[in-house]
């Protein structure tokens, strides 16, 4: 029997080294890609959900002390100081159903 040519043995082994090579290069691709994608994603919905959060509650504090401010004689009495702050929650009430109403489910890249 005859034995293998050297250079054929390491043409071989340098197409397994190849193959091997491409494989990681396209997990790495298909993978970091879209967990980079993800994780910007993630940071600017949570950014923004934040300063939806503080800009709410000044809004609704406004709205409170605008009502006691400016309208304190048409709420007086014992139950009728509180109509105020049934108004400010009904006006938090309307800010949250608006928000819950622009929650999309949208793909994280737009393949």
């Amino acid at each position: 029997m005859a034995e293998p040519d050297p250079s054929k043995r390491k043409k071989e082994s340098g197409q397994i080294g190849e193959v091997i090579d491409l494989v990681k290069t396209y997990a790495r691709q298909e993978t970091v890609g879209p967990l980079r994608g993800a994780a910007r994603w993630l940071a600017y919905g949570a950014a923004g959900s934040v300063c939806l959060a503080v800009a709410s509650v000044f809004v609704v504090l406004g709205v409170l002390r605008l009502l006691q401010n400016e309208f304190a004689p048409t709420f007086a009495g014992r139950w009728m100081s509180l109509i105020p702050y049934v108004i400010a929650i009904v006006v938090a009430a309307a800010i949250i159903a608006a928000a819950v109403s622009r929650i999309g489910k949208s793909p994280l890249n737009k393949d």
